[in-house]
């Protein structure tokens, strides 16, 4: 067809064959998915594959997540359009571009500064907005604009840091991969007034999270 942008083909594609046909039906997700350019999030070298159904390496020890797993974390957030979300682990900034067409508020942390430079290049290219990058150690969260209605942790964890679960809103929610290096279960809190709603969505694989209430580097 004349006209038609072939990355809008392959989001619309990458929508419907790998993220509703497993189940994902926030019609508010799914819009995002096919919204935000995935192609310009991942090394050029690699955009031919960008809207595969894998990760891809982006450099300094670090992956941008399959869009199935992106979209999966994104849905369990249950993000509301007045909400503040937390991620802990910016990478390409793709994760993050996808919140911010969800959340009314968007802080992502990210450990490596090099990474975090290319990310706020990365949303800038794609013309992403309202998106606040901060480079220093996600586990301890960003306490000067908590509490927040979501957090989403990227990188494998042992355990969820207890800094993030208090900066937690009330009836908020924290979305993580924790476990090993090697194997991780994808858990999500809800708070409850004084309790915390847990559960569990299957296994997961990623990169681990480096930091005081992390693993170690």
């Amino acid at each position: 067809m004349t006209g038609t942008d072939p990355w809008q083909v392959a989001r619309d594609r990458m929508v419907e064959t790998q993220i509703a046909a497993r189940g994902i039906t926030d019609a508010r997700v799914l819009s995002a998915m096919r919204k935000v350019p995935r192609h310009l999030f991942v090394p050029e070298a690699l955009r031919a594959a960008a809207y595969g159904d894998h990760p891809l390496p982006i450099g300094h020890g670090q992956t941008i997540s399959q869009p199935y797993i992106v979209a999966m974390m994104t849905s369990l957030l249950q993000i509301h359009p007045d909400d503040r979300v937390l991620e802990i682990g910016t990478g390409s900034g793709y994760q993050a571009a996808i919140l911010g067409t969800l959340a009314k508020e968007v802080i992502s942390l990210e450990r490596i500064p090099e990474v975090a430079q290319l990310a706020e290049k990365n949303l800038a290219v794609s013309g992403t907005r309202a998106i606040r990058i901060i480079i220093g150690d996600g586990t301890w969260g960003f306490p000067e604009r908590a509490p927040y209605n979501g957090v989403l942790i990227t990188a494998a964890t042992p355990s969820i840091p207890p800094p993030l679960i208090d900066q937690l809103a009330e009836g908020g929610r924290l979305v993580a991969p924790v476990g090993s290096r090697d194997l991780q279960e994808l858990i999500r809190l809800t708070r409850k007034e004084k309790d915390l709603l847990r559960e569990s969505f299957g296994g997961v694989v990623f990169v681990p999270l480096l930091g005081e209430h992390g693993w170690e580097d």
